[in-house]
């Protein structure tokens, strides 16, 4: 299974190391300062919420699951007592009523994956209708606190190594995923600081 990351004294263990074996991390973590840990929920609820952040704004995430959370539809148990009808009314599309369908009735033994090989975690997790490799990646790095996952799909990243990195262009997933190999056994970690370092260079330069 790995490092798991239980506390601020983690992410900064992971953030020494990387800075000791990359100088550009040294020179991004002068400029973030120290890493959040980010530790989230694990479980039902916390992945219910991932598919409802798909492809909306922040605030409609938001008012959606507080739909769901006035309506008691936050157990896998709840969601199937009603049909995809109910559950547009209370702001899920078509596609996400299907999806939030999948994962209640996948019956993942949550609690099994705090122990599972984080392969095994990805692979349970993609299994379920309306859930890609981004976010099972961010689950196991902020839910289950996996201290080697990395998310190379995530856009911020690409953008953040870009930077850090002085590339030509945004790197691919398939090349992100490559450069982050070298950050092991703390890539968790590499991501935070390429997150912290991305809005330090957005707001530096004006970046879009």
């Amino acid at each position: 299974m790995g490092r798991v990351i239980v506390s601020d004294a983690c992410v900064a263990e992971g953030a020494d190391w990387l800075a000791r074996a990359e100088p550009r991390f040294a020179r991004a973590l002068e400029l973030t300062g120290t890493l959040p840990l980010r530790r989230a929920p694990d479980g039902f609820d916390q992945l219910l919420a991932a598919i409802l952040g798909q492809q909306v704004s922040v605030a409609s995430a938001r008012a959606i699951r507080g739909r769901l959370e006035a309506a008691g539809m936050t157990t896998p148990e709840a969601i199937l007592s009603v049909d995809e009808a109910h559950l547009r009314t209370l702001g899920l599309s078509r596609q996400k009523a299907a999806y939030a369908r999948a994962l209640a009735e996948a019956r993942i033994d949550f609690a099994a994956l705090r122990g599972a090989p984080t392969d095994e975690v990805i692979a349970t997790l993609t299994r379920v209708k309306g859930i890609g490799i981004w976010t099972a990646e961010i689950y196991a790095m902020f839910s289950l606190g996996r201290a080697d996952v990395f998310a190379p799909g995530d856009l911020a990243l690409q953008e953040g190594a870009r930077h850090l990195f002085e590339l030509d262009a945004r790197p691919t997933e398939r090349v992100l995923r490559g450069m982050a190999e070298a950050w092991s056994p703390w890539r968790s970690v590499a991501a935070r600081a390429l997150w912290a370092y991305y809005r330090v260079a957005k707001n530096r330069e004006g970046i879009a």
